[in-house]
């Protein structure tokens, strides 16, 4: 068992499993349809049957498809970004640096999964066009992981933390895409390269 592996589950389902609210199973259905399969290739009817729940009580807590996607993103965001990828790379990291490369070993620990389902914002993006609100959300959320990155760079007194956390962040959406593609050493690739890039943006 790895580390990851005694870390926090990518798809809440099971968390949330057994629990009466509504809108908990409602969630945990389209969390792990959509991580897996896209938004358009997921029906309301089947997150309907497969949630459990009524059509009447599933419109009143969600009155379009988009308003549930919305809600995945924003749970995508806490499971995947902050409680996955930034809250584990700080904890094998002691130091910023260390803690900035450790996003790679988190990588390569998340694509040996065999739920490794790629990275949910940058699905809805290609998806639904930068134009979509979907779109929009999924480049609001990709922001956020920058900001992420720009903080640790900062805490690392990297110079230019902002322009660092743009090539970072190019680094990790590569490494996303490799993975996807077949790529087993994706995220050391991507590791070597920004142990570049860090030494690039040290101040002097």
């Amino acid at each position: 068992m790895t580390a990851y592996d005694a870390g926090p589950t990518l798809l809440p389902a099971t968390a949330m499993a057994g629990r009466d609210d509504p809108v908990d199973r409602i969630l945990a259905t389209a969390y792990e349809l959509f991580s897996r399969r896209g938004i358009r290739g997921v029906g309301v009817n089947e997150l309907i049957n497969s949630s459990g729940v009524s059509k009447a009580t599933f419109y009143r807590h969600f009155p379009a498809k988009d308003a549930l996607v919305l809600a995945f993103l924003e749970l995508r965001d806490q499971v995947w970004t902050v409680d996955l990828i930034v809250a584990e790379a700080r904890r094998r990291g002691s130091t910023a640096e260390e803690q900035l490369l450790a996003v790679f070993d988190v990588f390569e620990d998340w694509f040996q999964r065999e739920d490794f389902e790629a990275c949910s914002f940058i699905n809805v993006l290609l998806e639904m066009g930068p134009g979509h609100p979907l779109g929009q959300a999924s480049i609001g959320y990709l922001s956020r992981i920058r900001g992420h990155i720009e903080a640790l760079a900062q805490e690392a007194a990297l110079d230019r933390p902002e322009e660092f956390a743009r090539s970072w962040h190019i680094l990790m959406k590569g490494s996303i895409i490799s993975a996807t593609e077949g790529d087993t050493l994706a995220s050391r690739r991507a590791q070597q390269m920004a142990r570049w890039l860090i030494e690039h943006h040290r101040t002097l």
